[in-house]
């Protein structure tokens, strides 16, 4: 099938890729030059583990193109999808859908035939719905459908999860469209893998709902976390004893700062405002919002503890930015509130991460950059893992104790142990729930 991709950010692209590898023909478009003329070149603007090797082999298929020329690339395709950003409007915490209705009447003008224009950028119920209107304002003559096809990929594991969903969620309002999208998803439903088709309002709730159950168990972990701390449990170990039911499930039950990234800070905030909105307040996910928040904050505390009640003057060595492992997204990143609070208390931080220099950069002004967590910890005078990237989860702990100046351990991701700190040589160790 002939498939455009409007929008080659993070969604997009790995969907753009990950189609043309099940053999269809995608041209994806995007309106930065820049981007364009990188892509075209064989780079890729994001990290996604596996990601460039993939792009590299469709392009060489000739089944994988990059455009700014969104008129080319919708004229005479099956399905166009629309997967632009949706980041959150300033000041009402309401999704900002200027740019997916501004794609939906630059499609409308292109399209040639039947078309069905299929929504993967995460949009608030109704949306669709808008779409359409939009589309048959621009083009009353036109022959098309809309569908919502949300996406459920984990930055880090996006590939896999687009080969290997959990579930398929289309949203259509006609069997013709059904027709298209089960051609589009036939390579997933022959391998059964779970295709489940509702409607457009249907759908476009079943990602918030899900997103904003995810950020709920995280954030319930880490209330449980400082609870654990006061009474004397392990919140490791409380964990493994609720993920071993099956009612509950072992995932998502780690605790640590608290969450960030691209979607849960801004899909929470989205259903919240949704809630507002129809006078169905969501307050479980509001809570969640303001528990988490006051997580990250919690966390400068136990750093501003550690460090004898100041930081004023001392050296912070910070492994991990990114708000994840295997990404270099820095979105709503934990880092982004702890790391400007420790400067703006008076601490002189180092920081080091696999990806997240290039976005941290900018980001974090005033922090130096590292090329390794040994040369971060040298003379510092508090080491602090915000970030569970593999090579932090096996460092040789007493060499860091050795470079440092005063051997200061914050475990802000549990992965090592009061008792593993002190054979090492810290004089002091801090973690999450334990």
């Amino acid at each position: 099938m002939k498939i455009a991709m409007i929008g080659t950010g993070y969604v997009g692209l790995v969907s753009g890729v990950c189609f043309s590898d099940f053999g269809h023909e995608v041209v994806c478009v995007d309106k930065d030059p820049k981007k364009i003329e990188m892509l075209t070149r064989g780079e890729v603007p994001i990290y996604e583990p596996g990601l460039d090797m993939l792009m590299a082999k469709n392009v060489a298929a000739g089944r994988l193109s990059f455009t700014g020329d969104l008129a080319a690339a919708v004229a005479g395709a099956e399905a166009v999808f629309i997967a632009v950003g949706t980041p959150t409007r300033r000041g009402d915490g309401h999704a900002d859908l200027s740019y997916v209705m501004a794609a939906a009447e630059e499609i409308a003008g292109a399209m040639t035939g039947y078309t069905v224009v299929v929504t993967k950028s995460t949009v608030p119920v109704g949306t669709n719905r808008q779409v359409r209107q939009v589309i048959k304002k621009a083009r009353p003559d036109a022959e098309f459908d809309v569908a919502s096809n949300p996406e459920f990929l984990r930055e880090g594991a996006a590939i896999d999860d687009f080969m290997r969903p959990d579930r398929v969620v289309v949203g259509v309002g006609s069997e013709r469209a059904k027709e298209v999208m089960g051609e589009i998803y036939r390579p997933l439903f022959l391998r059964e893998f779970p295709v489940l088709y509702t409607g457009l309002e249907t759908a476009e709730m079943i990602k918030y709902a899900a997103n904003a159950f995810l950020a709920t168990k995280i954030t319930f972990i880490n209330e449980i976390a400082r609870l654990c701390e006061k009474v004397g449990a392990d919140v490791k170990e409380v964990s493994r004893g609720m993920g071993l039911d099956g009612r509950i499930g072992n995932k998502f039950l780690h605790a640590g700062p608290g969450y960030g990234g691209s979607c849960f800070p801004k899909d929470t905030q989205a259903l919240a405002r949704m809630g507002q909105d129809h006078a169905v307040p969501m307050q479980i996910t509001e809570t969640v919002i303001k528990v988490n928040e006051e997580v990250k904050r919690r966390m400068i505390d136990k750093i501003v503890d550690l460090c004898d009640g100041s930081v004023n003057g001392k050296t912070i060595a910070i492994l991990g930015v990114t708000f994840k492992p295997n990404t270099d997204d820095m979105r709503d990143a934990p880092s982004l509130t702890i790391v400007p609070a420790l400067v703006g208390a008076g601490a002189k931080v180092r920081a080091v991460d696999p990806q997240g220099e290039r976005e941290g950069a900018h980001l974090l002004p005033h922090v130096i950059w590292t090329e390794d967590a040994y040369k971060a910890a040298t003379k510092a005078d508090c080491v602090v893992i915000l970030t569970e990237w593999n090579e932090f989860r096996a460092l040789d702990l007493k060499r860091l104790a050795k470079k440092m100046a005063s051997p200061r351990m914050a475990d802000l991701r549990n992965i090592y142990s009061a008792k593993d700190a002190k054979k090492a040589g810290f004089e002091a160790y801090t973690s999450v729930g334990r």
